[in-house]
């Protein structure tokens, strides 16, 4: 069977209907490179646990509505109770529309926040869905840490999307460099309201410079019947460090891709994640990092608990390139499958080309421990609260990695409230 295509056509018409800006160039570059290499489908390796059919169909449904240019909707109080959960200096895309007030709200000293229509020059695209994402992009953010600069609160940026009426697109894009020595801390939040079929594409950069510190937190909260990919990918200077902690929610097929290049000595990274999916939920998250001199470090763990029709998609991959002596790399993934139904398709891989090196990788699959539940009960818990309070522990050892502190409490709530969801049974 042919696979599912997006109309040419229509994308042609709406990239020619965007502003004539500083994305102009990019933009008929990036429709150039995807009409050339078409999207991934389930015959590419790296996909083929996921299918992007029913995305492609939205988003041909999206384009051939008379698309003109994105809206930002009515989500102003979905806006006003996350920022009020979570003290950050909040910068907020709404439906791929930047909100100007928020970039000027931010009242810290080092950092600057300009869009990225502002500034002439061909962004990088290098994937299919990167290509789809600079192709339609109605503008996006670069922001900029000075050197030396310790920022003292965190930078939150909101992705939010409302899909009321009809299927909904939507292209966010954020630049993010920190100059030498500089720290700084990231909450990525993305969610979603509305009934109508929805596709979010999200595309980050992220590049540190030497001796620089970036802290970073993604939270996926979208509704339970939208659709969302992202993709992170990160370049570290020397002795930089990048800590970075996801947490995915809501989402029906949700892909994240995460990228880290260590093409500097002395370089560390740690990036951990957890996934809670229930009734027709697909989350796969793909990490990816190249060590392409040493010494560099690379620790990462992910842990998903699933329960319901739900499946679960972990690739973690290493590449210790030639030279790359001294290289610390480390893969973890543990999943727990609450019911007969859940799957999980875990691929851990290592390639290492150098020798002086320290590697390991290993996952876990299986159900609560029987010898731990039995313990608990006759301790007087019933089965039901002995499986939540060892579900809550298994994903609260990644809520400790979590590298902002300031969120942890909001963290250990939104995971209590949803397995309390996945465990009484209502999303089978």
């Amino acid at each position: 069977m042919k696979p599912a295509t997006l109309s040419y056509d229509a994308l042609l018409a709406s990239v020619e209907k965007l502003p004539d800006d500083g994305l102009a160039v990019t933009r008929r570059a990036a429709l150039d490179h995807l009409h050339k290499h078409g999207l991934p489908t389930t015959r590419h390796e790296d996909w083929k646990y996921t299918d992007l059919t029913k995305i492609v169909d939205i988003g041909n449904q999206f384009l051939d509505g008379q698309w003109d240019q994105p809206t930002s909707q009515a989500t102003g109080d979905l806006v006003n109770s996350i920022r009020d959960s979570i003290e950050a200096d909040w910068l907020v895309m709404s439906n791929g529309i930047i909100d100007q007030e928020s970039i000027a709200g931010l009242g810290q000293t080092g950092i600057s926040v300009t869009r990225l229509s502002e500034a002439d020059g061909e962004m990088e695209f290098s994937t299919p869905l990167s290509d789809l994402n600079a192709a339609l992009l109605y503008d996006g953010l670069r922001i900029h840490v000075a050197a030396d600069a310790a920022l003292t609160r965190p930078i939150g940026i909101l992705l939010v999307d409302d899909a009321t009426t009809s299927p909904g697109m939507s292209q966010t894009r954020i630049e993010i460099e920190l100059a030498a020595s500089s720290t700084a801390s990231f909450i990525e939040y993305h969610a979603s309201s509305g009934s109508a079929d929805h596709y979010a594409n999200s595309v980050s950069n992220l590049k540190l410079g030497d001796n620089s510190h970036a802290d970073y937190v993604r939270i996926q909260e979208r509704d339970r019947s939208h659709n969302q990919t992202n993709r992170l990918t990160v370049g570290l200077g020397r002795d930089s460090r990048f800590n970075h902690c996801a947490f995915d929610f809501g989402g029906r097929l949700v892909r994240n891709d995460l990228t880290v290049d260590i093409a500097h000595p002395g370089a560390t990274a740690a990036f951990d994640g957890l996934y809670l999916a229930g009734g027709q939920q697909h989350i796969d998250n793909h990490t990816r990092a190249d060590h392409r001199v040493g010494p560099g470090i690379s620790h990462q763990e992910y842990r998903g608990i699933m329960t319901g029709h739900a499946r679960g998609v972990w690739n973690g991959k290493a590449i210790v390139h030639d030279g790359a002596d001294g290289t610390d790399a480390e893969q973890a993934n543990h999943n727990l499958l609450l019911s007969d139904k859940a799957e999980i398709d875990a691929k851990p891989e290592l390639e290492i080309y150098a020798d002086d090196v320290k590697c390991s990788h290993g996952t876990t699959v299986g159900q609560l421990d029987e010898t731990a539940l039995f313990y608990l009960r006759t301790r007087g818990l019933n089965e039901h609260e002995a499986k939540q309070i060892l579900t809550r522990a298994f994903a609260q050892a990644i809520v400790s990695k979590s590298p902002i502190d300031s969120i942890h409490e909001m963290l250990t709530t939104k995971i209590a409230e949803r397995l309390s969801g996945l465990m009484q049974g209502v999303e089978a």
